[in-house]
């Protein structure tokens, strides 16, 4: 099966950790498998269409509501499966619907625990790396609190 890249993906550490909008089509599973990624967090209220056409990509599904930031227990979840992912040389992708809030939201979290940066940081680097990222004020508290947690 050809593969094509999915809208909005970008890689965030490039090899492990990567970022898209909702995948719509059997052939951007494909793209994920084809750059090693073994693993798709999913962030939206349901699993996404034809997820099961690439039966090697593991999904895993946490569901957060739009536009509302992830709970710690959310992030802490996903940050285990990056790096149970990771730690046997498997890359992961996370995605929402558009890439942008919840998914933005998580990858900050992840920048805080693995760069040990400050939230106001890893906000700002996500951002940098994915325009439109981390929407509302209780996202970014949501980054601030994880990193308040972490210190």
């Amino acid at each position: 099966m050809a593969s094509t890249s999915p809208d909005n993906f970008s890689w965030i550490k490039p090899g492990k950790v990567a970022a898209l909008a909702l995948p719509k089509m059997a052939s951007e599973y494909q793209f994920l498998l084809d750059n090693g990624i073994q693993h798709l967090v999913c962030l939206c209220e349901r699993k996404p269409p034809y997820y099961d056409s690439c039966p090697e990509l593991h999904l895993h599904h946490i569901k957060v509501v739009d536009f509302c930031p992830p709970s710690q227990s959310q992030i802490d979840t996903f940050l285990s499966i990056v790096e149970e992912a990771n730690s046997k040389g498997e890359g992961m992708a996370v995605h929402c619907m558009h890439g942008h809030g919840r998914t933005g939201t998580m990858l900050a979290c992840y920048l805080v625990k693995m760069r040990k940066m400050s939230a106001i940081d890893a906000i700002k680097e996500i951002r940098r790396l994915r325009r439109g990222s981390i929407e509302t004020r209780e996202q970014e508290k949501a980054v601030v609190q994880f990193y308040q947690r972490t210190k």
